[in-house]
């Protein structure tokens, strides 16, 4: 098996000076109103934090029991507690995708499978590749990096009895409508969600699992006392309201008309862009990309290396979608990067 760098992520692209298209975070900073609520729980601070209020927001934003809902530090914290709390007897992810999962299984000493999608077919899931006998499944939806999203009934056709098929969501409130979510339950799915991505919160580490109340049980049984911090309790219950849900929606839409504009531009620069993106980022492939994606940093531009993930190589980099005035930048300094190359 190919060996990945597995613990690799966006931010240890970004460095001072340099614009960044490495990391999925959308928001520069978390908006106005929810750093209010940030702040005016300060003062309670002293005391041990409590779920409680944070699961009750989770499981009416769902609608599903307070039973189903455990909420985590961040979404990693999720993969952590399911590689500590099951004991599968074949566990398989599914690439190219985020590689914590992958990483957490390891380190808890449990062997790992890889199914790989092929490029070719525009990473799109085919649910014939994974083997019958997994009984611990796990896929990203929209998946980071391809930025593919998965249909719902193909999913739910890796579902079955004595499987735990596991879904990484945490991508999936920056499409709008949330369309092929399985957040409101299927028998043996395990859902992921961040609030990190949408509301620039990377640093507080909020984020929640959905799941049969077995399965809640079993993770929050080896879950770290007191791990989801009263601050991260306190945006849960924001992020759950219904003008936040509603402001997301708006970013949502506003991110898919970004991407489409950045796709456009990449197109007409001759950039391949892989699969049918659908997250708020793109999967490009490029001849010479590990140099390209130096020469980008010496111009002032973090972009994300591929070759971490498996199933890609040095010439595949992720870009986050940005803003017009960013991507039009980006989009001019790779012109005459591919300039200077040609001459």
């Amino acid at each position: 098996m190919a060996d990945y760098d597995l613990h690799h992520h966006g931010d240890r692209e970004v460095g001072p000076g340099l614009i960044d298209l490495a990391v999925n975070v959308r928001l520069p900073r978390p908006p106005a109103w929810l750093r209010r609520e940030l702040a005016s729980a300060l003062d309670s601070l002293a005391a041990y934090p409590s779920p409680v209020d944070a699961e009750a927001a989770v499981a009416e934003r769902h609608g599903r029991p307070v039973s189903e809902v455990l909420v985590t530090a961040g979404a990693a914290e999720a993969f952590t507690l399911l590689a500590s709390a099951l004991r599968p007897r074949r566990a398989v992810v599914v690439h190219p995708q985020f590689t914590e999962p992958e990483a957490a299984l390891r380190a808890a000493g449990h062997a790992v499978s890889r199914v790989v999608l092929s490029e070719a077919d525009g990473f799109v899931l085919d649910p014939a590749l994974v083997p019958d006998d997994a009984d611990l499944v796990f896929v990203g939806n929209p998946t980071n990096p391809t930025s593919v999203l998965h249909p719902a009934a193909s999913l739910l056709s890796l579902a079955r009895p004595g499987r735990v098929l596991v879904v990484d969501e945490a991508f999936l409130d920056a499409v709008p409508g949330e369309v092929e979510s399985l957040a409101s339950g299927a028998p043996g799915v395990v859902v992921l969600r961040s609030l990190t991505k949408t509301w620039g919160l990377a640093g507080l580490r909020a984020g929640y699992v959905l799941a049969e109340p077995d399965v809640i049980g079993r993770l929050r049984a080896v879950q770290v006392p007191w791990s989801v911090s009263t601050l991260a309790g306190v945006a849960t219950v924001a992020c759950c309201r219904p003008s936040a849900l509603e402001e997301a929606e708006k970013l949502a839409v506003a991110a898919e008309a970004d991407r489409e504009y950045l796709v456009s531009g990449l197109t007409a620069a001759g950039v391949d862009v892989l699969g049918d993106p659908r997250g708020p980022f793109v999967l490009v492939r490029v001849p010479g990309g590990a140099g390209l994606r130096s020469r980008l940093r010496d111009a002032g531009y973090a972009v994300r290396r591929g070759d971490t993930f498996p199933g890609l190589g040095p010439d595949h980099l992720r870009l986050a979608v940005r803003d017009r005035a960013v991507t039009d930048a980006f989009l001019a300094t790779l012109k005459t990067l591919f300039t200077r190359s040609a001459d």
